[in-house]
């Protein structure tokens, strides 16, 4: 189990490959805000509506500042199917390993219905301009939580 970031924490830095191979880092996104979220499992149902949603806000999210990242364990071609699939204007980023995960506490052990297992657990952050952690939600729900982030941000 790995521990959880909490506010003003200083968010740990990545370089993973895109849907295409490239390499992202959230080291060259400083200076922006950076939403960065964790999901399970690309091309199933409520991670779909997740993309979707971030999506369909990603305009007003840019216009306040803010750059989206989404993250799971997929490999970089079922990304790309995903992103063609769905119109995914955004990076995804692959993290076979599950190390960015672990070093976000998105990942360990969880409930699924009412078993307990060990995988991805659904959870945004919000990286500030310096590095720090500014939002940290674990166990989000899939459907509405972009219209409560947005909210949370007071955008």
């Amino acid at each position: 189990m790995s521990d959880r970031l909490s506010v003003g924490d200083t968010a740990p830095d990545f370089t993973l490959p895109d849907a295409d191979g490239n390499e992202v880092a959230l080291a060259d996104l400083r200076g922006k805000n950076v939403i960065v979220y964790f999901y399970p499992a690309a091309m199933t149902p409520g991670c779909t509506k997740q993309a979707c949603d971030f999506r369909d806000s990603l305009d007003s999210l840019q216009a306040a500042g803010y750059a989206v990242l989404g993250i799971s364990p997929d490999k970089p071609a079922k990304l790309a199917k995903f992103r063609e699939r769905d119109g995914v204007t955004f990076p995804l980023l692959s993290d076979p390993d599950k190390e960015v995960l672990q070093a976000y506490g998105a990942f360990g052990e969880k409930t699924m219905y009412g078993k307990k297992v060990t995988g991805v657990i659904r959870s945004t952050f919000v990286v500030d301009p310096d590095g720090k952690v500014a939002v940290a939600q674990y166990n989000v729900k899939a459907t509405g939580h972009v219209a409560k982030l947005r909210r949370d941000l007071g955008l």
